[in-house]
């Protein structure tokens, strides 16, 4: 385990953005006449591709009403998004991470529009060195993102750790070949998290920041 790069999920993992995610997702619903989906499901779809949550969301939609579900989420969820902040410890952690060396990236459901925002909002662009977002590779959990990511700066599996918040972002590391943590503090409940293997949960980024750090350390 030398983890030469990290592969970060944003929303839930980066930014505390479920909630708004779940609620946006169950107005864009009502929004199209269809029936609201309810917390568990609207929280569940978050680290798909948004076009991909909103067909999960939303069982039967036609692609008309995908497309108006997609223009109405983005118009709840871009009215508070400035507002939304980063998980206590990211920012030191990655920092700390990019003082050692090791490759920072992000394998997000999000566009790059949106991840572009997000990323502005928040002022990190400059702790990453590389990223895919779903409207340029297959959604979570197909492992495209991770695979061009690897490829991208000539890293093997077992250099690679994926951290994340959802079984999406698990899965996608299980096919990708490449190790994953979780943090319990986005869309998916720990009983859930620990259904796909992974070498360890954490409560927050705070829990696992040392953990990391000391097991990068130990091998440089």
């Amino acid at each position: 385990m030398t983890y030469k790069m990290v592969v970060f999920d944003w929303d839930g993992t980066i930014l505390d953005s479920t909630g708004a995610i779940t609620r946006s997702i169950q107005r864009a619903c009502v929004d199209a006449g269809l029936p609201d989906p309810g917390e568990e499901i609207a929280s569940y779809v978050i680290g798909l591709g948004l076009s991909d949550a909103l067909r999960h969301a939303a069982p039967g939609a036609s692609e008309d009403q995908i497309a108006l579900l997609v223009q109405s989420y983005r118009t709840h969820y871009l009215s508070k998004d400035h507002e939304l902040e980063l998980f206590t410890g990211a920012i030191p952690l990655l920092k700390e991470l990019n003082d050692m060396g090791v490759i920072c990236t992000v394998a997000t459901g999000k566009s790059r529009h949106g991840l572009n925002r997000a990323m502005s909002n928040s002022d990190t662009a400059k702790y990453f060195l590389g990223s895919r977002c779903a409207d340029e590779c297959h959604s979570k959990p197909h492992p495209q993102m991770i695979l061009e990511l690897m490829d991208e700066f000539n890293t093997d599996p077992s250099d690679v750790v994926m951290i994340g918040d959802t079984t999406h972002d698990l899965n996608m590391a299980k096919a990708a070949g490449v190790q994953a943590l979780s943090v319990q503090t986005g869309a998916h409940p720990p009983k859930l998290l620990n259904q796909v293997p992974h070498l360890q949960s954490f409560r927050s980024i705070n829990e696992l920041a040392p953990w990391l750090i000391q097991t990068i350390s130990s091998k440089l």
